[in-house]
């Protein structure tokens, strides 16, 4: 069987959200710099770090050396009178009314972390 413009057309695009599916599960960067072979560069907090140890910077992201990935998932469906915000001090987002902050709505799915 010879495979046709629309075969081909699918596989092109599953062969692209596997390659994308990394990226919208979970957002993490690079690692950072590293001054000498003891510490690296939080470049979001401008602070240095031992090589081995791991850290929340105030980005929201866990880090080591090597990379940074965020803490927290974000809501993606959730019921329409409602609205997502994020807590930076608690490192997540929050889901409520949107014309009463105190009552929580549920969220049924969520990408990340």
């Amino acid at each position: 069987m010879r495979p046709t413009a629309t075969m081909t057309t699918y596989l092109s695009v599953a062969l692209l959200l596997c390659a994308l599916l990394p990226a919208v599960i979970g957002h993490c960067t690079g690692g950072s710099q590293t001054a000498n072979s003891t510490h690296c560069l939080d470049e979001t907090d401008n602070e240095w770090h031992p090589i081995g140890t791991a850290w929340r910077n105030s980005a929201c992201m866990d880090c080591t050396c090597s990379s940074c990935c965020s803490a927290f998932s974000i809501p993606q469906n959730f019921p329409d009178d409602c609205v997502s915000v994020f807590d930076l001090v608690a490192c997540k987002y929050k889901v409520h009314k949107k014309d009463d902050p105190s009552e929580e709505c549920p969220i049924f799915s969520a990408v990340g972390k």
